[in-house]
């Protein structure tokens, strides 16, 4: 369970500091939609581009979340708890948590093969962007995601038994 904590860890720890950088590429998305509205002709990608390059940054930056603890919680009650209680609540709700990441990855990977299966799948605007990329980007999030909830509750197995991780 250590190994796989600290691999999983420290993969997400990465992915998560690298895609916090991503904010500034979607500030400059919005910045050049600003500018090319008002001085030139009007882009048509800034806009679907931003919306993309922000699923990339909520989708590959969540699992970061849940291992700083940086989620928002329900702590009306959970806040005051003790930290092996917190352990015993985590352990069962994990299971919520994986089931519907398990349904998310199924859409998502079905999604994915339905956009490579029929040529190349695109987005009905104006600037027709394949939508591929994108829906690669969220099925490699809900892995990553998955995968950091299994540390997740590897984590809360090692407190209940009194264990360092």
């Amino acid at each position: 369970m250590r190994g796989y904590i600290l691999i999983v860890d420290t993969v997400n720890r990465r992915v998560g500091r690298t895609i916090m950088y991503g904010m500034f590429a979607i500030m400059a998305i919005l910045l050049w939609s600003s500018l090319s509205k008002t001085f030139f002709n009007p882009s048509l990608w800034t806009l679907e581009m931003a919306q993309f390059a922000m699923v990339g940054y909520y989708i590959l930056g969540g699992p970061y979340s849940i291992q700083t603890e940086a989620n928002v919680r329900m702590d009306l009650f959970y806040g005051s708890w003790s930290a092996r209680r917190k352990a015993w609540f985590d352990v069962f709700t994990v299971f919520f948590l994986l089931f519907y990441l398990a349904v998310l990855l199924w859409g998502g990977i079905d999604s994915t093969i339905y956009s490579f299966k029929y040529g190349g799948e695109r987005s009905p605007s104006a600037w027709r962007p394949y939508l591929w990329p994108i829906k690669v980007t969220m099925v490699a999030g809900i892995v990553l995601m998955i995968f950091q909830a299994v540390s997740e509750f590897f984590k809360d197995i090692l407190r209940l038994r009194r264990e360092d991780f």
